[in-house]
């Protein structure tokens, strides 16, 4: 039996059992280790000035709230996704056409590929390897959302301005009610993250992890 929608008049809707999961978006060595592909494929001024700076913050301010939203979101039984930018081929060959513009290739399989060990997926959670900003377009994840029962998508990762939002205004044009992790979001500079939440504000539910700790402690005690 289909259950019925949480909502058709707020987003403000807390976290409900049984409808809810957590999605990170391209927490990879890719792009937040220092040896990731976008270092090795930078300029040294690109390198000092805007991507070391932007690794480092994340590790020490963004990462440790992603854990915190990780480890409450399983142990409340809430289903834990990742998507990361990955080729379905060593070449890149399939991914999008902005991907081959922009140079971007993780090849299938790479170092690069990989969710970062702070946050590694368990043994049982889905990683989607996507080859576009949006993981709603080169992956199944509706496909999968739904086969879940999952209504309520709580989104984190990198970078805030360019696949985050994409999950996000995908999400919520495909009919999920969207909350964003505002805190355990992060892009290359403050200025800019905070751009991006003021324009996809009216899409979602913006809260930070310490206000989602609690629902996700209530949906734990319910289980």
């Amino acid at each position: 039996m289909t259950q019925p929608f949480l909502s058709t008049t707020t987003r403000d809707v807390p976290l409900q059992t049984g409808r809810v999961a957590v999605l990170f978006v391209d927490v990879q060595n890719f792009c937040l280790h220092p040896e990731g592909g976008e270092m090795r494929d930078a300029s040294e001024a690109e390198r000092r000035d805007t991507l070391m700076p932007f690794i480092e913050r994340v590790r020490a301010q963004t990462v440790p709230r992603m854990q915190a939203l990780q480890q409450a979101a399983r142990a409340a039984g809430v289903e834990v996704m990742y998507t990361t930018i990955e080729s379905l081929t060593k070449d890149g060959r399939d991914r999008s056409l902005d991907y081959k513009i922009t140079g971007f290739n993780v090849p299938k399989g790479s170092f690069d590929a990989r969710v970062i060990d702070e946050i590694a997926p368990g043994e049982d959670e889905i990683v989607l390897p996507k080859s576009s900003s949006s993981v709603f377009v080169s992956t199944h994840i509706d496909y999968v959302l739904r086969n879940l029962g999952v209504a309520q998508l709580v989104i984190a990762g990198v970078v805030t301005d360019q696949c985050v939002e994409s999950a996000i205004r995908d999400a919520c044009d495909l009919g999920y009610l969207v909350t964003q992790a505002t805190d355990a979001c992060a892009t290359y500079t403050q200025e800019r993250h905070d751009a991006s939440l003021r324009a996809i504000r009216g899409y979602c539910r913006q809260v930070t992890v310490d206000q989602l700790l609690p629902e996700l402690a209530a949906l734990a005690d319910s289980a």
